[in-house]
Protein backbone atom coordinates (compact mmCIF):
# COMPACT_ATOMS: atom_id res chain seq x y z
CA UNK A 1 0.00 0.00 0.00
CA UNK A 2 1.56 3.07 -0.88
CA UNK A 3 1.58 6.01 1.57
CA UNK A 4 -1.36 8.46 0.24
CA UNK A 5 -3.82 4.83 0.73
CA UNK A 6 -1.54 4.12 3.80
CA UNK A 7 -2.52 7.79 5.01
CA UNK A 8 -6.16 7.48 4.41
CA UNK A 9 -7.08 4.56 5.88
CA UNK A 10 -5.35 5.33 8.97
CA UNK A 11 -7.63 8.91 8.77
CA UNK A 12 -10.45 7.23 8.47
CA UNK A 13 -9.50 4.97 11.57
CA UNK A 14 -8.88 7.74 13.74
CA UNK A 15 -12.10 9.77 13.01
CA UNK A 16 -14.06 6.50 13.57
CA UNK A 17 -12.44 6.41 17.20
CA UNK A 18 -12.92 10.07 17.63
CA UNK A 19 -16.28 9.88 16.99
CA UNK A 20 -17.16 7.48 19.85
CA UNK A 21 -16.76 10.92 22.05
CA UNK A 22 -19.56 13.33 23.12
CA UNK A 23 -19.90 16.75 23.06
CA UNK A 24 -18.76 16.82 27.13
CA UNK A 25 -15.82 14.40 26.92
CA UNK A 26 -14.41 16.90 24.56
CA UNK A 27 -15.68 19.92 26.48
CA UNK A 28 -13.23 18.26 29.55
CA UNK A 29 -10.46 17.41 27.38
CA UNK A 30 -10.50 20.69 26.34
CA UNK A 31 -10.70 22.04 30.01
CA UNK A 32 -8.68 20.16 30.84
CA UNK A 33 -5.47 20.86 28.10
CA UNK A 34 -6.47 24.62 29.08
CA UNK A 35 -4.66 23.89 32.60
CA UNK A 36 -1.70 22.90 31.20
CA UNK A 37 -0.40 26.32 29.57
CA UNK A 38 2.08 26.28 32.58
CA UNK A 39 4.06 23.96 30.62
CA UNK A 40 4.09 24.68 27.35
CA UNK A 41 7.37 25.91 26.11
CA UNK A 42 6.47 29.98 26.24
CA UNK A 43 9.60 31.98 26.05
CA UNK A 44 7.73 34.86 28.08
CA UNK A 45 4.71 36.38 29.61
CA UNK A 46 3.51 38.03 26.82
CA UNK A 47 4.09 36.27 23.33
CA UNK A 48 2.94 35.22 19.98
CA UNK A 49 0.72 31.45 19.84
CA UNK A 50 -0.26 30.46 16.68
CA UNK A 51 -3.24 27.96 17.47
CA UNK A 52 -6.57 27.05 15.97
CA UNK A 53 -10.11 26.48 16.58
CA UNK A 54 -11.46 23.15 16.96
CA UNK A 55 -13.62 21.44 15.12
CA UNK A 56 -16.42 18.02 15.04
CA UNK A 57 -14.31 15.69 17.55
CA UNK A 58 -11.20 17.44 18.04
CA UNK A 59 -10.69 18.22 22.06
CA UNK A 60 -11.98 21.20 22.12
CA UNK A 61 -9.21 24.29 21.81
CA UNK A 62 -11.28 26.98 22.79
CA UNK A 63 -10.67 27.07 26.46
CA UNK A 64 -7.07 26.83 25.58
CA UNK A 65 -7.64 30.17 22.95
CA UNK A 66 -9.72 31.97 26.29
CA UNK A 67 -6.60 31.07 28.64
CA UNK A 68 -3.67 31.84 26.60
CA UNK A 69 -5.37 35.31 25.71
CA UNK A 70 -6.43 35.94 29.53
CA UNK A 71 -2.27 35.68 30.08
CA UNK A 72 -1.44 38.39 27.61
CA UNK A 73 -0.50 36.80 24.76
CA UNK A 74 -1.31 37.50 21.03
CA UNK A 75 -3.34 34.34 19.30
CA UNK A 76 -3.36 34.01 15.59
CA UNK A 77 -5.67 31.54 14.05
CA UNK A 78 -6.25 30.09 10.49
CA UNK A 79 -7.70 31.81 7.82
CA UNK A 80 -7.86 29.16 5.17
CA UNK A 81 -8.99 31.52 1.85
CA UNK A 82 -9.51 29.33 -1.09
CA UNK A 83 -7.34 26.90 -2.78
CA UNK A 84 -3.59 27.17 -1.34
CA UNK A 85 -3.97 30.58 0.32
CA UNK A 86 -2.48 30.40 3.82
CA UNK A 87 -3.65 33.30 6.05
CA UNK A 88 -4.13 33.65 9.79
CA UNK A 89 -6.23 36.57 11.89
CA UNK A 90 -6.14 37.27 15.60
CA UNK A 91 -8.22 35.92 18.40
CA UNK A 92 -10.52 38.24 19.95
CA UNK A 93 -13.66 38.48 21.76
CA UNK A 94 -15.85 39.61 18.79
CA UNK A 95 -17.81 36.41 16.93
CA UNK A 96 -16.08 33.99 15.02
CA UNK A 97 -17.26 33.73 11.97
CA UNK A 98 -18.90 29.96 11.03
CA UNK A 99 -18.61 28.02 7.54
CA UNK A 100 -20.30 25.07 8.78
CA UNK A 101 -19.47 21.70 9.58
CA UNK A 102 -16.60 20.74 6.88
CA UNK A 103 -14.47 24.00 7.98
CA UNK A 104 -13.45 25.07 10.89
CA UNK A 105 -14.77 28.60 12.48
CA UNK A 106 -12.40 31.30 11.44
CA UNK A 107 -11.31 34.96 13.62
CA UNK A 108 -13.78 38.09 12.31
CA UNK A 109 -11.07 41.02 11.29
CA UNK A 110 -8.07 41.36 8.84
CA UNK A 111 -6.52 38.30 7.31
CA UNK A 112 -2.94 38.65 8.02
CA UNK A 113 -0.52 37.32 5.63
CA UNK A 114 1.13 33.75 5.84
CA UNK A 115 4.90 35.34 6.77
CA UNK A 116 2.81 36.57 10.01
CA UNK A 117 3.92 33.32 11.44
CA UNK A 118 7.68 34.57 11.91
CA UNK A 119 6.47 36.40 14.88
CA UNK A 120 5.24 32.64 16.92
CA UNK A 121 7.22 31.92 19.80
CA UNK A 122 5.11 28.85 19.63
CA UNK A 123 2.23 26.93 17.32
CA UNK A 124 -0.12 24.47 18.22
CA UNK A 125 -1.91 22.09 15.44
CA UNK A 126 -4.16 19.60 15.33
CA UNK A 127 -3.35 16.12 14.62
CA UNK A 128 -5.22 12.91 14.26
CA UNK A 129 -2.25 10.55 15.15
CA UNK A 130 1.61 11.48 16.11
CA UNK A 131 4.06 9.13 16.19
CA UNK A 132 7.36 9.00 18.27
CA UNK A 133 9.67 10.49 16.21
CA UNK A 134 7.38 13.56 15.28
CA UNK A 135 5.66 12.49 12.25
CA UNK A 136 1.90 13.64 12.19
CA UNK A 137 -1.07 13.16 10.37
CA UNK A 138 -3.44 15.99 9.38
CA UNK A 139 -6.25 15.51 7.95
CA UNK A 140 -4.75 15.57 4.49
CA UNK A 141 -5.40 19.07 2.83
CA UNK A 142 -1.76 19.95 3.13
CA UNK A 143 -2.39 23.65 4.80
CA UNK A 144 -0.16 23.16 7.87
CA UNK A 145 2.53 21.57 5.91
CA UNK A 146 2.44 24.88 3.75
CA UNK A 147 1.73 27.44 6.57
CA UNK A 148 4.92 26.01 8.50
CA UNK A 149 7.43 26.96 5.91
CA UNK A 150 6.87 30.57 7.25
CA UNK A 151 7.50 29.73 10.88
CA UNK A 152 10.79 30.62 12.52
CA UNK A 153 13.13 27.42 12.44
CA UNK A 154 13.36 25.97 16.16
CA UNK A 155 9.73 27.01 17.08
CA UNK A 156 8.09 24.63 19.21
CA UNK A 157 5.40 22.62 16.93
CA UNK A 158 2.88 21.38 19.18
CA UNK A 159 -0.04 18.81 18.34
CA UNK A 160 -3.14 18.72 19.65
CA UNK A 161 -4.76 15.38 20.19
CA UNK A 162 -6.43 12.76 21.91
CA UNK A 163 -3.57 10.29 24.14
CA UNK A 164 -4.65 7.10 22.08
CA UNK A 165 -3.89 9.29 19.24
CA UNK A 166 0.10 9.20 20.25
CA UNK A 167 0.90 5.81 18.68
CA UNK A 168 4.71 3.95 18.62
CA UNK A 169 4.94 2.95 15.49
CA UNK A 170 5.98 5.10 12.61
CA UNK A 171 3.34 6.73 10.06
CA UNK A 172 3.44 7.33 6.92
CA UNK A 173 5.92 10.37 5.83
CA UNK A 174 6.39 11.94 2.88
CA UNK A 175 9.21 14.99 1.69
CA UNK A 176 6.65 17.64 2.43
CA UNK A 177 5.65 16.60 5.92
CA UNK A 178 6.37 18.69 9.25
CA UNK A 179 7.28 16.90 12.02
CA UNK A 180 6.56 18.43 15.12
CA UNK A 181 8.70 19.01 18.53
CA UNK A 182 5.83 17.33 20.86
CA UNK A 183 1.99 16.72 21.39
CA UNK A 184 -0.25 18.16 24.00
CA UNK A 185 -3.08 16.02 25.06
CA UNK A 186 -5.34 15.65 28.22
CA UNK A 187 -2.90 13.67 29.66
CA UNK A 188 -0.33 16.74 29.47
CA UNK A 189 2.14 18.41 27.54
CA UNK A 190 5.11 15.71 25.83
CA UNK A 191 8.05 16.84 24.01
CA UNK A 192 8.96 14.23 21.21
CA UNK A 193 12.26 12.80 22.41
CA UNK A 194 13.18 10.88 19.07
CA UNK A 195 14.47 13.59 16.51
CA UNK A 196 13.70 12.32 12.70
CA UNK A 197 16.30 10.66 11.05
Amino acid sequence: MEANETKQALRKNAIARRKTTTAAQRLHAGETIARCIGGLPLPDRRCTVAAYVSMGSEVETRPLLHTLAEHGHRILLPRLGAGLEIGWGEYSDAPFEDYGERRPQEPSGATLPANILESASLILLPALLVDAWGNRLGRGGGWYDRALTHCVPGAPLVAVCWPWEVCAPPLPREPHDVPVTATLTPDGYTPIATSVG
